[in-house]
């Protein structure tokens, strides 16, 4: 009987990969259905100038979150390739997962193009069956891509808003125009741009080097096991496996590391920005050294353990001081979420400051505007819960549609004598709760007024 290699029989990387590409592209899809109370899990819309979050909407004015958003969006990225490396890029990023659903599946399975092991050699396409194979292979990614362009475009426009318009596609032109274009840009990301995106467009490959240290996992060659296959300038000097200097070095020189890495490196010449932590070369590593009985010269795995022989510390001084940003950051978002009010009224005074009617009744005019952010009619009250000398006049209950806005001129009198002073108005802060009525204790708000009440000699 066979006995079993211990490190052939390890599920590759490459399989753990696809299973989270299968999850994150599940989610990036159903996330823009699911509602909680009429609200979006995610939603930036500009077209109802609203930001939903975990079901929550708040409307333009409350976008104060944002920047607490971002802040939360780029610590987090930061503290991942803290401790894993590039972790994103290989295992999560749109453009691999469009790149691996391209080149592997379509190309590579679909229509046997190439070979998933070897991402060095190009199809010929000057063969007439290869070319017309590529045809059919942009065919179906143009296919695909418009569903992600759409997927793209439901996190900013709802997806029953975004079915609508394209039933009448004369009248949004310009969506089915942004549309295509974002499906267009896809189509030449994958076939035409491919990894140079990775390398020379974005960002985050920049600024990785800032952020790695010796503890941060990532792809790594052994060079105690294999040997140094580049010298300290970063030039190649072994290419055969005789040519190692000491007969203990491991590297067969096979180079399948090499051939199966997509932004085309060799891992062996030590940390490099181009590499996106898809572990690719670590599968065919293993695959190599596992048939000798060994395991993998590459590794998923920190400078520290592979080169200096110590144990990787995930709690540092850089991942506590993440840890400890991350939950500030998120303890000011939900304490700020948890002020937010579901209904706006802004209070403004005229430009008279009084009126005294005849009794020397004192009248103060203000011109409030109401707005119904949520996702249902409302019909609002107005009421004064402090200074029972004051009262409302002119303003009666009414309904507001969701997302609309109305004017209402509200005035506050009174009839008693407030303030006895020759010298000076006096300004009285009172204030106002505006309710409605379907759920008083949730949507409601309070806000503050000046009433000016005239000096004694304004009074007849």
């Amino acid at each position: 009987m066979k006995e079993k290699n211990e490190f052939l029989s390890k599920t590759p990387y490459r399989i753990k990969r696809y299973y989270g590409y299968i999850i994150a592209t599940i989610v990036s899809l159903s996330l823009p259905f699911i509602t909680i109370g009429g609200n979006h899990i995610f939603l930036l819309s500009f077209d109802k100038k609203q930001l939903h979050l975990l079901g929550t909407a708040f409307d333009m004015q409350e976008l104060y979150l944002m920047p607490f958003l971002l802040m939360l969006l780029f610590l987090g990225i930061f503290a991942v390739t803290s401790l894993g490396g590039r972790a994103w890029c290989g295992w999560a990023c749109p453009q691999t997962i469009f790149r691996v659903v391209y080149r592997d599946l379509i190309e590579g399975k679909l229509l046997g193009l190439r070979r998933i092991k070897n991402k060095q050699k190009e199809p010929d396409f000057s063969k007439p069956k290869n070319a017309s194979k590529r045809v059919i292979a942009i065919i179906i990614w143009a296919c695909l891509a418009l569903i992600a362009a759409s997927n793209f475009m439901w996190y900013f426009i709802p997806p029953e808003d975004f079915f609508a318009y394209i039933q009448n596609p004369t009248e949004h032109m310009f969506l089915i125009g942004f549309v295509l274009s974002i499906a267009a840009f896809i189509v030449y990301d994958a076939v035409f741009l491919k990894e140079d995106f990775c390398i020379y467009i974005c960002p985050y490959s920049r600024v990785q080097s800032v952020l790695y240290d010796d503890n941060t996992y990532q792809a790594i060659y052994s060079t105690n096991r294999g040997g140094d296959i580049y010298n300290e300038n970063k030039e190649k000097i072994i290419f055969k496996a005789k040519d190692l200097p000491n007969q203990t070095d491991e590297c067969t020189t096979c180079e399948s590391c090499v051939t199966v890495c997509p932004t085309h490196i060799d891992i062996r010449k030590g940390l490099q920005l181009e590499c996106i932590n898809c572990l690719e070369c670590v599968d065919a590593c293993t695959t190599v050294m596992g048939k000798l009985g060994k395991p993998s010269l590459v590794q998923w795995s920190s400078t520290n353990e592979i080169k200096k022989n110590k144990p990787t510390k995930m709690l540092r001084k850089q991942t506590i001081m993440y840890a400890a940003a991350l939950t500030i950051v998120l303890g000011l978002l939900f304490a700020m979420g948890g002020t937010k009010e579901y209904m706006l009224l802004n209070v403004n005074k005229t430009t008279q400051l009084y009126k005294v009617k005849e009794n020397n009744v004192v009248s103060n005019n203000f011109v409030l505007l109401f707005q119904n952010t949520e996702s249902k009619p409302l019909t609002y009250h107005l009421e004064l819960i402090d200074h029972k000398d004051i009262e409302i006049k002119r303003f009666k209950p009414f309904t507001l549609q969701p997302g609309k806005l109305r004017k209402k001129v509200v005035i506050l009198q009174t009839d008693k004598i407030l303030v006895k002073d020759n010298t000076k108005d006096t300004p009285i802060t009172v204030t106002l709760r505006a309710y409605a009525k379907e759920d008083p204790k949730r949507v409601s708000v309070l806000r503050k007024a000046v009433f000016i009440y005239p000096r004694a000699d304004k009074l007849k």
